[in-house]
């Protein structure tokens, strides 16, 4: 299966997760389209000032992949610098937070895989 990126469809969410700005997530990959028990297939574009508050993966992994710009990822310890190349797993009730200080747009691909 090819998905042509102007056949994906994107949406806006407004303070993610209790996060600052908004955050365009463009589904690449629809979770029913998986055979697989999968959340979400994602890019997830964060613009300057925004991010995705703090939440919890209990009964899933989360990995982003940055594939534009740095952010800073908060895993309960601090926050740490993430940029593009760096790749992040979230899971078994781990918790995270991700932000863009700017300036640039920070890219990432998101992948939700469920425990089911």
């Amino acid at each position: 299966m090819i998905r042509k990126k102007t056949e994906m469809l994107s949406e806006i969410r407004e303070k993610m997760r209790g996060g600052t700005g908004s955050v365009k997530i463009t589904h690449m990959i629809k979770p029913e389209e998986f055979k697989a028990p999968v959340r979400l297939c994602s890019r997830l574009t964060i613009e300057a000032g925004s991010g995705i508050g703090l939440h919890e993966h209990a009964t899933e992994d989360e990995v982003y992949v940055v594939v534009k710009g740095s952010g800073l990822l908060d895993e309960g310890n601090g926050k740490v610098k993430v940029e593009t190349g760096d790749a992040i797993l979230t899971g078994n009730g781990a918790r995270h937070s991700i932000e863009n200080p700017g300036p640039e747009t920070l890219e990432l691909y998101a992948f939700i895989a469920t425990y089911q």
